[in-house]
């Protein structure tokens, strides 16, 4: 519930925007570990990544002046299909910072790289698929439009091979439909 209440601020009252920043750019939260982050054998556990995650992809959706952009035009975003790599345990207590950016986008998705890292160690890795959708009517949104909103002419890099095997192995990639 707590961080719950963490992404309820942080989309309800984001932080500024960064001034030059563009969505291939990295976006840092900061966070610790606290108690009820905590399972049976005292790291963080699997599911409380998934909402920090959440908490930092806000972060970054601020960071990038996006919030007002989106919310003119009733567009919000939602996790198509997530994963996880987990290298080292995170602990009470510990301070640690999630580094979002997108990798890339097709004409469905966008998708995003969520590294855990502590002291300059890799803790664990989420890649998400993420798209928008319309408020009210639940329309699609193609993700080149989202993109064009939050950084006009940006130029689409090429997805990273791992992410596009992924995605079409979860069938979220775009698919020529």
């Amino acid at each position: 519930m707590a961080r719950q209440l963490h992404l309820l601020a942080a989309t309800t009252r984001p932080r500024s925007a960064v001034a030059g920043m563009d969505p291939l750019g990295v976006s840092i939260t900061r966070m610790r570990v606290r108690p009820s982050d905590l399972d049976l054998y005292l790291h963080v556990n699997n599911g409380v990544y998934l909402q920090m995650m959440d908490v930092a992809r806000s972060n970054y959706i601020a960071d990038l002046g996006g919030f007002s952009l989106l919310a003119e035009r009733k567009w919000y975003p939602v996790v198509a299909a997530s994963t996880m790599r987990y290298r080292r345990s995170l602990t009470l207590g510990q301070r640690f910072e999630i580094r979002t950016r997108m990798v890339g986008w097709d004409e469905r998705m966008a998708y995003l790289d969520q590294e855990f890292v502590r002291d300059g160690e890799l803790c664990a890795r989420g890649i998400v698929a993420g798209r928008f959708l319309t408020r009210g009517t639940g329309a699609k949104v193609a993700a080149p439009d989202v993109v064009e909103l939050l950084s006009p002419g940006l130029a689409q890099p090429v997805l990273p091979e791992d992410v596009a095997e992924w995605a079409h192995a979860v069938g979220v990639a775009y698919r020529g439909d």
